[in-house]
């Protein structure tokens, strides 16, 4: 009976310990979504001692170059996904890669997907935590229809979001 006892307080403590904050995902998924609800990629971000991986598969997005960015809010309302609010800035810095006040945490290099609307990469992102994406108000990843300029402030004058997932 004592053993008994002592698994249950074991897996009791166990439990509540990886339900703590202290104990941060590894792992987290964004299901993307263009304006009419289709699936068209998912973004897996791991983990890693420098940052956050994220393992890109778009599977039906426009092809040219897009901006590819984390956004503040975890809403991903269409049809024009300004539900996601601004970037992903808790360092309130100013946008771009290019700009000597920036980046935002959650600027990332422009994506480039072929005609067949399909790509497959990984991007590495050494300002964000999976815990920190996953903060009380969550956080989106997001496309937008054309390239970020790397400098203009607030978002890169990318043009309107063609797709957004919420970090889950």
């Amino acid at each position: 009976m004592i053993r008994k006892d002592i698994w249950l307080a074991t897996a009791l403590i166990a439990g509540l310990a990886l339900a703590s904050p202290a104990f941060a995902a590894d792992k987290a998924v964004a299901v993307l979504k263009d304006p009419d609800g289709k699936e068209v990629g998912k973004v897996t971000l791991i983990a890693i001692p420098s940052g956050v991986l994220l393992a890109v598969d778009l599977t039906a997005v426009p092809p040219g170059d897009h901006a590819f960015h984390i956004h503040a809010v975890g809403k991903c309302e269409a049809p024009d996904f300004k539900s996601a609010g601004g970037h992903f800035n808790p360092e309130e810095d100013e946008h771009g890669l290019m700009n000597e006040a920036g980046p935002h945490a959650g600027d990332m290099p422009n994506i480039h997907v072929p005609e067949n609307g399909k790509l497959r990469i990984e991007v590495l992102n050494q300002m964000v935590s999976i815990g920190g994406l996953l903060d009380d108000d969550g956080s989106a990843i997001v496309l937008h229809e054309g390239p970020d300029d790397y400098v203009s402030d607030p978002a890169g004058d990318a043009g309107p979001r063609i797709a957004c997932g919420v970090v889950e």
